[in-house]
């Protein structure tokens, strides 16, 4: 059984004098038979920590928010060690190190500097067994963030994942974000966004400007309008009705020049559809590759669950034996999911998530691990997507109708 856990630990600061004054008044308790003094950092604590975390039998991931209670810095190293052994495999937004039980999370070149009162967030996975407690020793840059506990009551999770990777490695995508209401905006205006779409300035129900119909491969019977009657936010969407069939292709392809995002491509989008994924393989975003003949980068399903497909070998990930199948998950159907993905042009490392959960099995970490990467890295080189493409692409049985709204693209991360 999967169970949310959420823990804070608080930070307390006070003047010298009174904490002086309140250690005379602890020690003459513990005199009189009160109990020891709790222990506190000179000036308080340094932080504030909010670990939530989804566990699963033997696995779990872990969402660590940590708001600065000191003066500003401009880099950032979050301490702590697991109680119960847990052993890290992966992790995102934070360089992650362990050695026995002690575990350190670094800032990446982005995301280092934290005002006074701000906050930043990393994830984690890893596995356990015996237990799994969630630490309580937190240290920021060294100085002590303990203050407060906590028992949460556990909530159950509905999609409980195993871990995928042997080895902690950090990752270049974005850390997992709230998602807006149904109200919102695209919310992907800002430097580096190269494709920031939500069909608003479509004016008719054929594309024109941003976007246009293709089909990459060949053509079939599937057509991609502007709808609206359905969509995330505002009044518009794409509606793709997807066919079943060989060689079933419609998209609509962005016209934005994506050639030179990076060094990691950042993409979000919002997507309902009315039919659970197939067991053929299907494909939904197409991305040329420049660095592999511009054969192209898939992101769709098979075996019923999501998928990464490579064009030039057919190599998937994760793996398609049920192991494999396992570790990634469905595609809810009957309702807007937010999906948010990463691909590295400099390394092979991808990362994909789904309304903000980060699914293990299309984690590619360039650590070569059974029924997830391993037939991944057969190529060693790094991808270079240069075109991006929504829609329906079947190779057998597979018919649906799918709403694409709400869609960035950009050298900078992306929230839901």
């Amino acid at each position: 059984m999967a169970r949310n856990r959420a823990r804070t630990y608080g930070s307390r600061r006070g003047r010298g004098a009174v904490l002086a004054a309140l250690a005379v008044v602890l020690g003459l308790l513990a005199g009189f038979g009160q109990g020891p003094a709790p222990a506190w950092g000179a000036g308080g604590a340094a932080c504030q920590v909010s670990w939530v975390g989804n566990e699963w039998t033997g696995g779990f991931t872990a969402q660590v928010t940590v708001t600065n209670s000191g003066a500003a810095v401009s880099s950032w190293k979050l301490s702590w060690t697991f109680a119960a052994g847990q052993q890290m495999t992966s992790g995102w937004n934070a360089q992650l190190d362990q050695s026995g039980t002690a575990v350190t999370a670094s800032s990446l070149s982005y995301n280092g500097a934290v005002a006074s009162g701000g906050s930043v967030s990393f994830g984690l996975q890893g596995t356990w067994s015996g237990s799994d407690p969630a630490p309580t020793d937190f240290a920021f840059n060294g100085a002590s963030c303990q203050g407060g506990s906590g028992t949460p009551s556990p909530t159950p999770s509905s999609s409980p994942s195993p871990s995928p990777s042997p080895s902690a490695s950090s990752s270049p995508s974005a850390s997992p974000s709230p998602s807006p209401s149904s109200s919102g905006s695209t919310g992907c205006a800002g430097a580096g966004t190269v494709v920031c779409s939500g069909f608003e300035d479509q004016s008719g129900s054929s594309l024109s400007g941003d976007w246009t119909v293709a089909a990459p491969d060949c053509s079939g019977a599937g057509t991609v309008t502007v709808d609206t009657a359905v969509a995330h936010s505002g009044g518009r969407s794409l509606r793709v009705n997807g066919q079943a069939g060989y060689c079933n292709h419609v998209f609509a392809a962005a016209t934005a020049n994506i050639a030179a995002v990076g060094p990691v491509v950042y993409a979000r989008y919002w997507v309902r559809h009315t039919t659970a994924l197939p067991a053929d393989h299907i494909a939904m975003v197409t991305m040329a590759d420049s660095a592999d003949g511009n054969k192209h980068l898939r992101l769709g399903g098979q075996n019923g669950a999501l998928q990464w497909n490579r064009e030039s070998d057919d190599a998937t990930l994760p793996a398609q034996s049920p192991v494999g199948v396992a570790q990634s998950v469905p595609l809810p159907v009957n309702q807007w999911v937010c999906v948010r993905f990463a691909v590295d042009t400099t390394k092979q490392s991808m990362d994909t998530w789904l309304n903000d959960q980060l699914v293990p099995g299309l984690h590619d970490d360039g650590v070569p691990t059974a029924d997830i990467d391993q037939q991944w890295l057969s190529r060693t080189t790094a991808p270079r997507p240069v075109t991006l493409d929504l829609g329906w692409e079947a190779y057998g049985n597979g018919a649906d109708t799918l709403w694409y709204d709400d869609v960035a693209l950009g050298s900078a991360p992306i929230a839901c």
